[in-house]
């Protein structure tokens, strides 16, 4: 074995044992939730080797409720939850009380750079309001006929050229440098984590961080692939960052890209305000990373399930038609973006898929100082009492589940776990707490730290739902194989005993006459 890996080991070992049982304490005890199977690695093993994303967190919130306990490395308790106030509570109410794990935050560094995603408290928020013109609902609308005319590229070479003026070669016979890094990185990075890896990562929450910079040179399945990525995109994103920089200098308008956009906001503000060039090239993987892989695995899930249900499909292409009757009355050549609002089959098919198939499928959060967490549904303790709220200490992990949440028959109804977008179509969803960005989904996160290019993604979606369904039909293979949720840190289709080919969804396309 590497020597590296050795005396990495052994750093993790002195850290897990010295600390993380000195800090393990009796809190929440009395939350119900499944037993320890191991006690080195708790339930976080069997958690990240999980079968199906998802599958876990179905089981347990059925079992015990929307809110339970785990056991962490070295039986460290982490509280588990899907209820909406809590969520409410975690991602809206508390600011940036509950910050990621330095895991999660190491590993964005390591995978994109200093980007938004990375950022927090008050980096997060400069970050934030230099990118949020570039984001805003009016800017994206100016987007909707380039997602049109691009259609045939599908989602990459759409971010590519909305977001930075740059074509990522997706279509093209010769994939570029990026596009090859990049191909299957989840899969490649995220899938069944070798044992190491978790103890190693669990030990990184007592690590001073000035020293967590030494894991960008272990040779960890996930870092060795993540890095590769990075570098790919720092080459492409340096160049494209001075090229947008001299056209702004020049006084030249260039193109109204999201990068450009980007450049010309920076410019804008107080020097002291401003992103660096490291930051502002870090964007280019974090939109990438975020808009590609949210609105491509979602529209592969949402072809799948129209291909189980022709019905809906054929309401959906009749819609279309409709809607291109009226545009075409109008002397126009395209759907407007009102147009794409107004397809209320394809919008309530949208917004199903990203509750079923939630694409982020939960997000780990440390409390920062002691609090009491609401529930909006009571569980029964240990003891057969009712639980309302969930007092817990500084230095609290925390597991929220959105795609738990977002399949709670509370709050979907009694077919949560069926794929019925006619739910989006009534109004008897109920609406008590506030929560995600979009629908009141978790899918793409809620609060200051929401994804800032939702929109961007479900106006591209619309778009190429809209476009597709008009002139493709999709049904299933005659002998169709069993598709996987892949728990691939998003939750991505595969095929059963093919994982090692990576995403895929094998679908029969027909031409509609």
């Amino acid at each position: 074995m590497n020597v590296l890996v050795v005396a990495a080991l052994a750093v993790v070992a002195a850290a897990l044992v010295f600390v993380m049982r000195r800090r393990a304490n009796k809190t929440f005890e009395y939350i119900r939730g499944p037993p320890s199977p191991s006690w080195l690695f708790g339930n976080i093993l069997e958690f990240n080797r999980q079968d199906q994303a998802g599958d876990l967190d179905f089981k347990w919130c059925g079992e015990f409720g929307p809110t339970w306990r785990l056991h962490g490395i070295l039986g460290q308790p982490i509280l588990m939850t899907a209820d909406p106030k809590a969520l409410q509570h975690i991602y809206h109410k508390s600011g940036y009380n509950y910050r990621k794990t330095m895991e999660q935050t190491e590993a964005t560094r390591m995978f994109s750079g200093p980007g938004i995603i990375w950022a927090s408290g008050a980096v997060h928020q400069r970050h934030r309001k230099v990118m949020n013109p570039a984001f805003s609902a009016p800017q994206l609308r100016t987007f909707v006929p380039l997602f049109q005319r691009h259609i045939r590229k599908a989602a990459l070479d759409i971010i590519g050229d909305a977001a930075f003026d740059y074509s990522f070669g997706a279509q093209s016979s010769t994939a570029t440098h990026l596009l090859d890094a990049y191909a299957n990185v989840f899969v490649d990075a995220g899938m069944y984590p070798p044992k190491v890896d978790l103890l190693i990562k669990a030990s990184m929450e007592y690590v001073p961080q000035a020293l967590l910079r030494v894991t960008e040179y272990l040779p960890l399945k996930d870092v060795v692939r993540t890095r590769k990525v990075r570098k790919a995109f720092e080459q492409e994103a340096v160049q494209l960052l001075k090229n947008k920089t001299e056209r702004l200098v020049a006084g030249e308008e260039g193109k109204k890209d999201v990068m450009s956009l980007l450049v010309k906001a920076n410019a804008s503000e107080n020097p002291k305000t401003r992103l660096s060039d490291a930051e502002m090239t870090a964007q280019m993987a974090t939109i990438t990373i975020a808009g590609h892989d949210t609105t491509a695995t979602t529209l592969t899930w949402l072809f799948y399930e129209l291909a189980k249900h022709p019905e809906y499909q054929s309401k959906m292409r009749e819609e279309i038609r409709v809607a291109r009757s009226s545009m075409t009355a109008r002397g126009e050549n395209s759907f407007s973006p009102d147009d794409l609002d107004s397809m209320t089959y394809c919008m309530a098919a949208l917004k199903e898929t990203l509750r079923f198939h939630a694409i982020v499928h939960g997000l780990p959060r440390v409390a920062v100082r002691d609090d009491i967490i609401p529930l909006q549904y009571p569980v029964v303790s240990n003891t057969g009492e009712l639980i309302r709220e969930v007092p817990i200490r500084a230095g609290q992990q925390i597991f929220t589940s959105f795609c738990a949440y977002n399949r709670l028959s509370q709050v979907w109804g009694v077919n949560a776990d069926v794929w019925d977008p006619t739910r989006f179509l009534e109004s008897d969803v109920k609406r008590e707490t506030n929560v995600g960005v979009f629908a009141n989904l978790m899918t793409f996160s809620a609060g200051l730290r929401g994804c800032i290019g939702w929109r961007f993604s479900v106006m591209e979606s619309q778009a190429l739902i809209a476009e597709i369904l008009e002139k493709f039909a999709f049904s299933l293979p005659p002998t169709p194989p069993e598709i996987q949720r892949l728990p691939a840190g998003v939750m991505a289709p595969g095929v059963r005993g093919k994982t090692e080919m990576g995403i895929q969804m094998p679908l029969q396309i027909s031409i509609v006459e």
